[in-house]
């Protein structure tokens, strides 16, 4: 998982450079938000799994 959260945060910083200093807020925002949602679903199903909830 972590490889996985690497690659994508190095991937997303060479995008932004390869435009140039504009910032493509709506890919920034879909990465986030995607971020967010995976980790969201990460802790519900460790949540599953333990028992907690």
């Amino acid at each position: 998982m972590r490889r996985f959260a690497m690659k994508a945060l190095f991937t997303a910083l060479s995008l932004n450079r390869e435009e140039g200093k504009r910032i493509d807020w709506d890919r920034n925002v879909l990465i986030f938000s995607t971020a967010v949602t995976a980790g969201l679903i990460a802790l519900y199903v460790l949540g599953k799994a333990t028992a907690r909830w």
